[in-house]
């Protein structure tokens, strides 16, 4: 008769009775964890320096989609549930919901961009980085260029890349202060520092016409002579034609 091997049968016991303390473990903390209320909502912006709206705005989203967050454990959130009430809100680019470890409800909020403002027949609004309307806030103002005139529906695409161009671009960015769209689509662009008028013409060769106006208005510095034009026309990608 074969000789039990004590030694080897106690040690698979053992490697048993670790197994399962872990599993118990496990489940314990995972069903406390489960349970645990909810606390405090946090809320932080990925940008702080320019809010275009609260933080109280995006708690109160929060807690409107949370009902009493006291009483709610945590595997009963709807964590999906809450970053779509954020998304929808109108200066929402993106937002991220979840819960830390120690129960606490927190945000992470990208706001949209706004990249110009607006004025029409009905009002004034933004027009965010990707394209789309974004409204006016109650908290700051965006420094960005003025639009007029007659936007339509059909010269919007090509205005958007026009405002991206200046957007993007450190010196247009603080260059430009004004855009008024004629009709046709043709554009007149105001400078911040200067009387002259930019007569850009139609919304095509967007970087080749700006590299134009850069090169001259550096040379035009240089020399001084900036202060004496009425308008710049960059209408001729192969030249930029000044009038005294």
């Amino acid at each position: 008769m074969k000789k039990l091997n004590w030694r080897n049968i106690w040690t698979n016991v053992r490697l048993l009775l670790m197994f399962a303390v872990i599993v118990f473990l496990y489940s314990f903390t995972s069903k406390r964890n489960e349970d645990r209320k909810i606390k405090k909502p946090v809320v932080e912006f990925l940008d702080e320096g320019s809010l275009f709206l609260t933080h109280e705005s995006v708690n109160k989203l929060l807690i409107e989609n949370n009902g009493d967050r006291q009483t709610i454990g945590k595997v009963n959130l709807d964590l999906n549930k809450l970053e779509k009430s954020i998304n929808e809100h109108n200066m929402v680019e993106k937002s991220e919901v979840f819960v830390s470890i120690d129960g606490v409800l927190k945000a992470v909020v990208k706001q949209k961009t706004p990249i110009a403002r607006v004025f029409d027949e009905n009002g004034s609004f933004y027009i965010d980085l990707e394209g789309d309307r974004m409204p006016l806030s109650e908290v700051n103002t965006a420094r960005v260029p003025l639009v007029s005139g007659e936007i339509e529906e059909a010269n919007s695409k090509d205005l958007h890349e026009l405002l991206k161009v200046i957007y993007n671009d450190d010196f247009l960015k603080k260059n430009i202060i004004g855009i008024q769209v004629l009709h046709g689509g043709s554009v007149k662009m105001a400078n911040r520092n200067f009387n002259y008028v930019i007569d850009f013409g139609k919304t095509k060769n967007i970087e080749k016409k700006f590299n134009n106006y850069k090169a001259f208005f550096q040379k035009a510095v240089q020399d001084s002579s900036i202060s004496k034009y009425k308008e710049i026309n960059l209408k001729f990608t192969q030249q930029v034609v000044c009038t005294k």
